[in-house]
């Protein structure tokens, strides 16, 4: 696949040379051309450090402490948007190095490249149900949709331009983790799609890279309402944004 329009970037950790390897082979099968991204090593970098985040909004949103995996995640992703907008590519797929990839993939991009105008990012992996609602056919059985659901993770997303600066002119500092950041459409003023079913997959099994060590950092229960109402408030912002969505694209 000749995919001109899209620069790839795979975001990779130094200490992960097997993980870049099988993305590696993944891409080749597919005949795409890719970048590595390197990835921020969270524990490089102080959690206290107000421009990186916002602990007291952490706590109040996540009802947890950060870590520094979550810093180093949500980091590196700040950095594919920095390292995408100076190039000339009107689109970037952006890929965590275990995300897997499936057939259908480039024919998915190929497709959203043709219906620019109907997203700004389109997750093409995730965690949960989501409840998806059709807007549109893709191809090959692959649909764009709009979530009802949280549907998190952030191992595979393409982005436009507008939605790449967006995120590097707001995201720091960090007040909940990047997959629960992202894909809040209505906060972002931006169209936040996802493709259904999911041309690559959420590596579930591996290990992750972002926990590290077991900490206890979960505020007790009764300190965690703070982040119940945040949570209930995104839920019915993403249902009411959603279902709008779909019923305008019904009635077009």
């Amino acid at each position: 696949m000749k995919n001109e329009k899209f620069l790839t970037l795979v975001i990779n950790l130094d200490r992960s040379p097997q993980r870049l390897a099988n993305m590696a082979r993944q891409l080749a099968g597919m005949g795409m051309s890719w970048e590595r991204l390197p990835a921020a090593e969270g524990k490089l970098f102080s959690l206290e450090d107000p421009s990186l985040v916002d602990l007291p909004e952490f706590g109040r949103r996540h009802g947890k402490w950060p870590v520094h995996g979550e810093l180093g995640c949500y980091l590196s992703h700040v950095w594919a948007m920095r390292r995408f907008l100076e190039t000339e590519q009107p689109y970037a797929l952006i890929l965590e190095d275990d995300a897997q990839l499936t057939a259908t993939l480039p024919g998915v991009l190929t497709a959203l490249a043709d219906h620019f105008r109907e997203w700004d990012m389109v997750k093409l992996s995730g965690v949960h149900v989501g409840t998806p609602l059709k807007l549109l056919h893709l191809s090959e059985g692959a649909y764009l949709t709009v979530m009802l659901t949280p549907y998190t993770g952030s191992s595979a997303y393409v982005v436009n331009r507008h939605a790449a600066q967006s995120y590097l002119d707001r995201l720091l500092p960090m007040r909940v983790p990047y997959d629960h950041e992202f894909d809040r459409g209505w906060h972002w003023q931006l169209k936040i799609r996802a493709v259904t079913p999911s041309p690559c997959l959420h590596d579930q099994d591996g290990e992750s890279m972002i926990n590290g060590h077991k900490v206890k950092r979960n505020f007790h229960w009764t300190k965690r309402w703070s982040a119940l109402r945040w949570r209930m408030g995104n839920q019915w912002r993403r249902a009411v944004e959603g279902g709008t969505v779909w019923l305008r694209s019904k009635l077009v």
